[in-house]
């Protein structure tokens, strides 16, 4: 799964978009579900790419949030094309989210707490991570919510070392066919990024508190000692 992210500024190098909101925000070192990030979607009347904020955690426009059990924060690829909660936004409603790295914790044994780990790219690069987005209205107010969630796949080589899944991470090549509703289903695209061009290393347990959002979150801890390694299940 994917449930903690680092978001710098919510921008890709090289890709042109239109600010929607004015406001400015600090950068997000210890992002979690909950919380509004950057996200870029594509404008289908006018073709213009916008970069949106965005509350972390889907709620389908058919759906009310009050009674709503279950606010996903991913989505898995496998099942993404047929799920009712994700299959609409999938065809119709896909977006970027530019994040600069995630975290994944993996088990240690004989103990409770995890392993925290930091995985980005290896020059250091913002990248974009795979995702779908809601837009829901309150009747009564005309309030609305715009929320999503980030698509998750099988780990590659590199992150299998620590977990089975990853997000989807879309090369920039595919930006504009990932945002596009001309191929309402880019399955190929939803496949695990390659493990050469990322880094990855462990970090301290003061990632684990969201209240903790300040950029030491990324330097590196001791490793576990492979000994003390849990296989995965």
């Amino acid at each position: 799964m994917c449930g903690r992210i680092t978001q710098k500024d919510g921008e890709l190098p090289g890709f042109t978009t239109i600010t929607l909101v004015e406001e400015l925000f600090p950068p997000r070192h210890n992002g979690a579900p909950s919380q509004e990030f950057w996200i870029i979607r594509r404008n289908h009347e006018t073709g213009d790419y916008q970069r949106d904020r965005m509350k972390w955690g889907l709620v389908p426009y058919w759906a009310d949030p009050a009674t709503l059990r279950d606010k996903p924060i991913n989505a898995r690829a496998e099942g993404i094309r047929d799920r009712a909660m994700f299959k609409a936004a999938y065809a119709r409603r896909r977006c970027l989210v530019p994040i600069d790295n995630f975290f994944e914790w993996r088990a240690i044994k004989g103990q409770k707490a995890k392993q925290p780990h930091a995985i980005a790219m290896k020059d250091g690069s913002p990248f974009a991570v795979a995702g779908i987005w809601e837009s829901w209205t309150d009747k009564q107010t005309g309030e609305i919510l715009r929320s999503f969630a980030i698509i998750t796949t099988e780990a590659n080589e590199l992150m299998a070392q620590i977990h089975d899944r990853m997000p989807v991470i879309i090369a920039p090549v595919d930006y504009e066919r990932w945002l596009s509703t001309l191929d309402p289903d880019p399955r190929d695209l939803m496949a695990p990024y390659p493990s050469e061009p990322l880094a990855i290393w462990p970090i301290t347990g003061k990632v684990n508190s969201p209240r903790n959002d300040t950029p030491d979150i990324l330097d590196p801890a001791e490793p576990v000692p492979e000994e003390q390694r849990r296989d995965l299940d």
